[in-house]
């Protein structure tokens, strides 16, 4: 790094007057990495040595700083300084998106987010699987790497205390709902009253059936809410309930409704279905949590309540591009098929 002629580039843009001394410290840092005055990799001169070279305020140089890192330009190392992170000087935004998996309907979620945001933000993905321990490792070695947090939660007092860590105006919690000290902005789906109304319009056809059968694994990131209205629903219209931590290969069985949040559980049932020369629709029901293409198609189309998950991406997206503030809470609906 040549610091005397990033000094010298810094300075030379005073001539020009419509720029402010934090915009005049922006370009010309962008300026010495097109100059190759500075690489990836570099670190900046540090906040002092920048006042005295410069002669702007801490507060200007900070602000400057921190542009740059929102840009994914720079990056804070805790304790280091400020690190050259791109050469890429046309990078504007660096996004932190941490889900749970790539399942199908977060693949939908990820891929809306991902086009809708244009070819000039950097989205690195990470995956936490409900397990707290990669949640608390992912957030914590990422903090001050990026403008902007986009995350799906993980439901725990631990948690949610690492999510304080995080400055609120840079924080967009997506699917999951959870409480958390101070104004920060959400697109979540709720659960306890989408599930209960999808089995209420549903209860005329659950009703011809034997048996109402519910996979839930309490350990999982399965949401509780459904579990409690699965349970008020049986009781309050009589239906024989019953819940399952999880399906048993080869056990499906006619005169029944299978219900789960899971797709390999899905996958799983309708290929027994097929073995035991079993129809779908008619020998027996299957309910299925969150929809994507492939439930449209195969067996003439599978039975779910779900959100849309294109267009919680493309909420995400208009909140990182737009920095405006949002409390959404997205609606789900109940999509019949031949399956129930």
């Amino acid at each position: 790094m040549n610091k005397e002629k990033l000094f010298s580039e810094i300075k030379d843009l005073s001539i020009i007057n419509s720029f402010s001394k934090h915009e005049q410290l922006v370009q010309g840092i962008i300026n010495g990495l097109n100059h190759k005055f500075i690489g990836k990799g570099d670190m900046l001169p540090s906040v002092n040595e920048m006042m005295r070279e410069t002669g702007f305020a801490k507060e200007t140089i900070g602000k400057a700083y921190k542009e740059l890192i929102n840009r994914g330009i720079l990056e804070s190392k805790n304790r280091m300084g400020y690190f050259v992170a791109t050469d890429d000087t046309e990078q504007h935004l660096k996004v932190c998106l941490l889900i749970y998996a790539f399942d199908t309907f977060q693949e939908t979620f990820y891929q809306n987010f991902r086009d809708h945001l244009g070819d000039n933000i950097q989205v690195d993905v990470y995956f936490h699987h409900n397990n707290f321990s990669v949640f608390e490792s992912i957030i914590n070695s990422n903090k001050g790497q990026y403008g902007l947090y986009v995350i799906a939660p993980i439901e725990s007092k631990e948690a949610k205390e690492v999510l304080e860590q995080l400055p609120k105006e840079k924080l967009l919690i997506v699917d999951r709902y959870v409480k958390l000290k101070g104004d920060y902005s959400y697109i979540v789906q709720e659960f306890e009253k989408a599930s209960y109304n999808a089995f209420l319009e549903l209860a005329p056809r659950i009703k011809e059936f034997s048996e109402f059968i519910f996979f839930f694994k309490p350990s999982s990131a399965e949401p509780r809410e459904v579990l409690t209205s699965f349970k008020r629903f049986v009781k309050e219209f009589n239906i024989n309930g019953v819940v399952k931590n999880s399906y048993e290969a080869g056990s499906i069985a006619p005169d029944k409704v299978y219900f789960t949040i899971h797709n390999l559980e899905l996958w799983e049932m309708l290929k027994d279905t097929k073995v035991k020369g079993l129809k779908v629709g008619k020998d027996l029901g299957i309910l299925s949590h969150n929809d994507d293409n492939v439930k449209e198609i195969i067996f003439d189309g599978i039975t779910t309540f779900s959100i849309d998950f294109a267009l919680m991406g493309r909420l995400a997206a208009e909140f990182v591009l737009s920095l405006k503030p949002i409390k959404h809470v997205m609606e789900n609906q109940l999509i019949r098929r031949n399956s129930l």
